[in-house]
């Protein structure tokens, strides 16, 4: 554009026949490049280059070239468009026909024939001789010249438009992407791609007596992954420096902070202190370890949330939605055929892979509600889904693996009535092994609380009214849901945090406590729980705006454990998370949670020789 305008003009308006001019030089100069290599030099030579056109960062990425898949209309076809969209199936890879030369049988002119995609790759042959002579052929009949055919990979998928950028009611639309050559397999379904390429048509199947309908399909040029690019949030300086500040300010009394940013998730909903911490600990995440053999663990952490109706589930998953810069809200049975996982469907006779919620989330936040009416093949796949991040399919002769690294934020209604004296798996029909799944497990109660009810109904009956200068008030305005955003944003990608000596003893003890006691149930207490605590640890540790987990953060995690457990082993009274609240003067709550819990993990017998304990802080 910057060096031939008129050629970058024709290019857009006439990709068909000027791309074609494009990948005929870039052969012209390949044979002169193996015409000029010294004596001794060996080279491939090649029967086909294509000249690939990345429109990243140029005029093209405008509205008008650069369309949502929605709104692809007629008067697109033809010009060189940019679409941007999630890849929900990819089809085999196949090899077809793309150049045949023919010859005149009259007058022995060779000339090259293209197969015509929109008739579904036939070869349709000129009705006379193509030959530029001063005097005409006129020669009707060709001969095929053998050992000319040029074959090209081929590969079929399709793209969907992203939902985050849909209103309300819309239906994300798709469409299906030819890969040629260099194209194929370079991308998998559940990725986000920006294809460019030229818009046509094919010609539906023929079915009698009815009208036969163009299918519009692109032609891909260049194929781009998003993937390392998904965070559309954008941080300034001035951001940065007012989280610092914020921090500066609460530096004495870092806890009143924390729950300064707390009251800025869900804000119309009331209390839910313990709700909300777990929402933001989940959202922010903890860091995954890759050990010296490849062996990964999850950094993600996930969410269950048991309550009766009416206790705010829905609405805490659609407000973690909002706050994640990726995410898939879907129930248990699931949008689509795909269902939660993945599954294969049959297109034009031909098998593929569609992907599921847990794929097209990948990297960023699936909300499940009604998590207990999962489908069959879900159930038996989502175990692998939610701990080692990936999905294995072996499904009409298709086996692969796909990539689900997403937080998993689910929601569901005990089974029946709540029956505290029965386990949680009793209680929502859901299997040990895939509770034991998730970091926290939150049961919400609506039991009859009298001085809750009064507190709750003041706060909804002055909701329309204005607050008159009230400082906690004051702190949780500066936290709204873009603040909110930007901050998850940028403290998962800028902290690491590292245990230190004094958060590893805490974390190290209250494992093997609750190995000792089990209080809960057994496939809860495994290895998985211990690693659950590591990744809340840092989550809080991301959360006050540190790089290193200390003490503070490793009881904020037992708490969270704690509370996600229908008997504590360590706290004396956990309460209802839906009743809990928030206090006046966190940090001295906390001085007293933290004696309790130290004194209690000292006064176990079986502890008392062991040096772990020993070395605990008094």
């Amino acid at each position: 554009m910057d060096e031939n305008p008129q050629l970058a003009h024709l290019v857009f308006s006439q990709p068909t026949e000027y791309l074609r001019h494009f990948d005929q030089a870039a052969l012209w100069a390949h044979k002169i490049v193996l015409e000029n290599l010294n004596f001794g030099e060996k080279g491939i030579q090649k029967k086909y280059i294509h000249v690939r056109i990345n429109v990243c960062g140029s005029p093209l990425e405008y509205p008008e070239t650069f369309p949502s898949i929605g709104r692809v209309r007629v008067k697109h076809r033809g010009i060189l468009l940019t679409l941007k969209g999630t890849v929900i199936r990819s089809g085999t890879i196949k090899m077809y026909e793309g150049e045949r030369m023919y010859q005149c049988r009259k007058c022995k002119h060779e000339f090259p024939v293209y197969p015509e995609l929109e008739s579904r790759n036939s070869i349709t042959l000129p009705s006379f001789c193509p030959s530029m002579r001063s005097k005409p052929c006129e020669g009707m009949r060709f001969d095929c010249v053998d050992e000319t055919v040029i074959r090209h990979d081929y590969q079929e998928i399709k793209i969907q438009e992203s939902t985050q950028a849909l209103g309300v009611g819309a239906i994300p639309r798709s469409i299906p992407v030819i890969l040629k050559d260099d194209l194929v397999d370079i991308v998998k379904a559940g990725d986000d791609v920006i294809v460019s390429g030229i818009l046509t048509a094919k010609w539906s199947p023929d079915l009698k007596d009815v009208r036969c309908n163009l299918d519009p399909v692109l032609v891909a040029n260049h194929v781009r992954r998003t993937n390392g690019l998904k965070s559309d949030i954008n941080i300034p300086n001035d951001i940065i420096m007012k989280f610092n500040q914020f921090w500066s300010d609460f530096k004495d009394t870092p806890l009143k902070g924390r729950n300064a940013i707390l009251r800025g998730i869900c804000p119309q909903i009331f209390g839910l202190f313990t709700v909300k911490l777990a929402v933001a600990l989940t959202l922010i995440g903890g860091v995954q370890h890759v050990d010296a053999s490849g062996t990964k663990i999850r950094g993600e952490s996930h969410l269950l949330l048991v309550g009766d109706p009416g206790t705010g589930k829905s609405q805490f998953l659609k407000f973690a939605a909002k706050l994640s810069n990726r995410s898939v809200i879907t129930t248990g049975l699931g949008s689509t055929s795909a269902g939660l996982t993945v599954t294969a469907v049959k297109d034009g006779g031909e098998w593929m892979l569609e992907a599921g919620a847990l794929v097209l989330a990948d990297g960023g936040l699936c909300c499940i509600d009604e998590f207990d009416s999962m489908r069959e093949h879900d159930r038996a796949t989502i175990h692998e889904a939610m701990e080692q991040q990936t999905i294995s399919v072996a499904k009409a002769g298709l086996v692969t693996t796909l990539s689900t690294r997403t937080i998993v934020f689910g929601a569901t209604n005990p089974k029946g009535q709540y029956d505290p004296d029965q386990t949680l798996s009793v209680n929502t029909a859901l299997s040990g092994p895939l509770l034991s799944r998730f970091d926290i497990v939150l049961v919400l109660l609506d039991t009859k609380n009298p001085e809750w009810d009064a507190v709750v109904s003041s706060h909804i009956l002055a909701e329309g009214e204005s607050d008159n200068g009230d400082s906690n008030d004051d702190l949780a305005n500066i936290w709204t849901l873009d603040m909110l955003r930007r901050y998850i944003h940028y403290v998962k990608g800028y902290f690491r945090p590292v245990l230190t000596k004094e958060a590893e003893k805490v974390i190290s003890s209250y494992y093997q406590l609750q190995r000792r006691s089990a209080t809960d149930n057994a496939a809860r207490t495994t290895v998985r729980m211990l690693e659950s605590l590591i990744r809340l640890a840092q989550a809080h540790a991301r959360l006050m705006f540190r790089n290193e987990v200390k003490r503070l953060d490793a009881i904020m995690a037992i708490l969270c454990i704690e509370s996600s457990m229908t008997t504590s082993a360590i706290v004396d009274s956990v309460g209802n998370a839906l009743h809990s609240n928030f206090t006046e003067n966190p940090d001295q709550e906390y001085t007293k949670q933290e004696t309790l819990i130290l004194e209690k993990l000292r006064s176990i017998d079986e502890f008392s020789d062991m040096h772990i304990i020993e070395e605990l802080p008094r």
